[in-house]
């Protein structure tokens, strides 16, 4: 007996001798030891596991030691972690084990610290070995002995395995102990941070009472009557006479945008291999380049092209006979400086940002606002665009060129000659300063890509923009009343002897019936191959005599402004395809289908017939009248608000689609449709649980006529109507993106509707307006809003 026991206890140089072979052990059984050992070593400090791990063994082995006794080792299956647990569970309810007391006492405090162990080591096996006193808490944390330290005699051997036994006891007892201080101390670190919590008072919620949830609601309606009298209500005064814009206008100029700062030291550009030290003229255009590198754009031949000869213009000497092929250019390390740059701005912490915010508002406040006849007016754009690569829009021939510094000596001012004149900054002068109160701007220039003029114009809330706004719908509704006598004349001008007069007939008969736009003349080359009606050429449209069961459909397909595709088949009157017919005869695919006529020629007529009556005005009449009829067919007072929410979206998309209004879907399009219905279908399963708990909620107020069951039957009934209202209003959502996902609608109501349409219709239907125009736009029509009577008709 004490030679076992030597053998089993005493360290050994060799290996271990080989233990008694049980009938459930195989070969997996082996695996699962070494397995457990090598966490058991990182886990030897932890009181807790041995305990746990020797119940599992005992309930695994009383278990299937019979089961596994005539089986082949090979084929031995074996336990899943649940199976395992329900095993020991078993176990400890019909089976006291050995220890007793302190292991049923461990095990049960410390089953979720088995699990977590499970979960560790990334098994869901629990192999079952076996129990030979080998494997006792006593063993925990003692290290072997090393080779050369010899080994204690025979003699002592009893003492100390008696020491160990009454070890193994005390150790037993404290673990009983050990699984209330464990589960103690985890309901301590959960109660931690809500403790930390309750002693920050900024980040602490709590429930508002009615109270003070009616006082916020009149605090903000005080607010908004307060910003309400604060506005300037110009509508309401006196115009002035024909041409006068202002007379009073004060500023402090354009922001100008700082000068360029060079690059670090240990930042590098290279050519050919080779770190190159560039001039800060030509290093600013290579940073531009630099700031692109994962974009698209700088894989294109002709923005390589236009940004290597702008590049070039900028560079010294020496540099342009250096560098002459870009493809040798290395612009990595200016790449990775920008990245960093803008990672570090989405890493600064909310001090940090509340920094720069603060030294934005203060830019906003000194060069934002302006005096327009001694009231404070927000200006729009007061910042002058910094310099950097042009891109255009689609495939722009001048994409890649440079956009040059805006200097004070590139500025116009314009302000009333009362004012103090904006000071330019330190060491400049403005190009001009002029005081014509005949134009909306306050400050101008060229810029150089396009030689076009950019301007400083005021906000669209402000009295000029609301001005000239109210102005558009007007003319767009004197048109109403000579519209007819106009597509009268056209009619008849479709057989005049004369092509001019024939080729403005057709071009009018389009920008009526499709809204198109009337197009400007651009010098070839200059701009992206965008066209409008009187710029067609013979290859953007087809003709068909008979397609899709409608006779003379004409097919357009072309690019209109910002390079928007226009694709629509339509039939037109007989009359409009033969003389397309005539236009298109003798004619390459590249000439103009309109070679008698342009924009100027077309307006021009235009005004005769009207004062002030262009294509344009065309377009945006349409629009309105389409919106006005679309409401009129679409709207149900007796429906409720997302019904009628819907059907103002559906008339606004009509307009939409006849302006050729497009987008693309949004990136998250499919996922957030994904999310709404998800909540459909969470809400579809909610509504039929109330269904059946009103239903049973009847069976059993029919049984009894108990007052509290009646009371109960009618919250049910009331449940279920909000979730079916809940449901109703979810479905039109989703109905109502899905069909809009590719129009924009914000482009037409912003710019071609009148919005007395919008706010009339609001009024008749009990919609409120924040459902239609958001805050910035409300602002932007607060003369309509203010003006709008119920029974406007436009």
């Amino acid at each position: 007996m004490v030679s076992a026991a030597a053998s089993r206890a005493i360290p050994r140089k060799g290996p271990v001798a080989p233990r008694k072979v049980v009938p459930w052990w195989n070969v997996d059984c082996d695996k699962a030891v070494r397995d457990r050992n090598r966490v058991y070593r990182a886990l030897r400090r932890s009181l807790t596991w041995g305990v746990t791990r020797r119940a599992v063994t005992r309930s695994a082995k009383s278990k299937d030691e019979r089961s596994y006794g005539d089986t082949p080792r090979s084929k031995r299956p074996l336990k899943d972690k649940g199976e395992a647990t329900q095993m020991s569970k078993k176990d400890r309810k019909g089976k006291a084990p050995k220890k007793g007391k302190v292991l049923k006492t461990e095990t049960e405090a410390n089953e979720n610290e088995m699990e977590d162990f499970v979960r560790a080591t990334g098994h869901v096996t629990i192999k079952a070995e076996p129990v030979d006193g080998d494997f006792v808490a006593g063993k925990r944390g003692r290290k072997r002995a090393r080779e050369g330290e010899p080994a204690e005699g025979l003699s002592c051997l009893t003492s100390t395995l008696k020491k160990k036994r009454k070890k193994v006891k005390e150790e037993g007892e404290a673990f009983g102990d050990e699984g209330q201080r464990a589960e103690k101390r985890r309901e301590e670190k959960k109660k931690k941070p809500k403790e930390e919590k309750a002693e920050q008072p900024v980040s602490s919620k709590r429930k508002k009472t009615k109270e003070e949830i009616e006082a916020a609601k009149l605090l903000k309606i005080k607010i908004k009557e307060e910003e309400e009298k604060q506005r300037w209500r110009w509508w309401e005064e006196e115009k002035y006479e024909d041409g006068v814009k202002w007379k009073f206008l004060e500023h402090k100029g354009p922001y100008i945008p700082p000068e360029y700062q060079p690059l670090p030291d240990n930042v590098n550009f290279f050519y050919n291999g080779k770190a190159v030290k560039l001039s800060p003229a030509a290093e600013e255009v290579a940073l531009f380049f630099a700031q692109m590198l994962d974009h698209d754009y700088t894989t294109k031949e002709v923005f390589r092209n236009n940004f290597f000869k702008d590049w070039r213009k900028e560079m010294t000497l020496e540099e342009r006979m250096l560098i002459t092929d870009l493809n040798k250019c290395d612009f990595g390390e200016l790449f990775r400086m920008h990245q960093e740059r803008v990672q570090a701005r989405r890493d600064m912490s909310k001090e940090e940002k509340q920094v720069v915010k603060e030294a934005n508002q203060k830019v906003l406040e000194e060069y934002g606002y302006c005096l327009l006849d001694h009231h404070r007016e927000r200006i729009g754009n007061f910042k002058i665009e910094p310099p950097g690569l042009f891109r255009g829009r689609g495939d722009h021939p001048k994409q890649g060129m440079l956009k040059k510094r805006i200097q004070p000596e590139d500025v116009i001012i314009n302000c009333s000659k009362e004012s103090r004149i904006p000071q330019p900054p330190a060491g400049h002068q403005w190009k001009e300063v002029r005081h014509d109160n005949t134009v909306t701007w306050l400050a101008s220039w060229t810029e150089n890509v396009q030689g076009s003029c950019k301007y400083v114009m005021l906000n669209a809330n402000s009295k000029l923009k609301g001005e000239k706004d109210w102005e558009k719908y007007e003319v767009a509704r004197r048109l109403k009343a000579c519209v007819e006598q106009i597509r009268t004349q056209y009619k008849q001008d479709l057989k005049s002897k004369q092509m001019s007069v024939r080729q403005r007939a057709v071009a009018l008969y389009f920008i009526d019936k499709l809204a198109l736009r009337a197009g400007n003349e651009k010098e070839e080359g200059e701009t992206a191959d965008t066209v409008g009606c009187c710029s067609l050429r013979v290859e953007h449209i087809a003709l068909h005599p008979q397609l899709d069961g409608d006779d003379n459909v004409v097919e357009f397909d072309f690019l209109g402004k910002d390079c928007i595709r226009y694709y629509n088949k339509v039939p037109v009157a007989q009359k409009v395809f033969k003389n397309l017919k005539l236009f298109m005869s003798n004619k390459e695919g590249g000439d103009d289908l309109f070679d008698c006529l342009n924009t100027a020629i077309l307006n021009k007529y235009l005004t005769s017939l009207m004062s002030g009556l262009t294509a344009k005005v065309f377009r945006t009449y349409n629009a309105s009248i389409t919106l006005q009829e679309q409401l009129r067919e679409l709207s149900n007072m007796s429906a409720n608000p997302a019904e009628k929410l819907l059907s103002y979206n559906r008339a606004n998309r009509a307009v939409a689609v006849l302006c050729n209004h497009q987008r693309a879907p949004p990136k998250t399009f499919e996922q957030s449709m994904a999310n709404l219905q998800a909540k459909i279908d969470s809400r579809k399963e909610q509504l039929a649980l109330a269904k059946t708990e009103l239903k049973q909620a009847k069976k059993e107020a029919a049984a009894n006529s108990d007052s509290k069951l009646q009371a109960a039957v009618e919250k049910k009934r009331k449940t279920v109507q909000r979730c079916e209202e809940q449901l109703l209003r979810m479905e039109i959502q989703a109905t109502d993106r899905e069909e809009n996902k590719q129009i924009a609608l914000g482009t037409s109501k912003l710019n071609y509707l009148d919005p007395r349409i919008s706010v009339a219709w609001c009024k008749n239907m009990e919609v409120p307006l924040e459902k239609i125009y958001n805050k910035t736009q409300r602002d932007k029509f607060a003369w309509a809003i203010d003006m709008t009577e119920l029974d406007f008709f436009f």
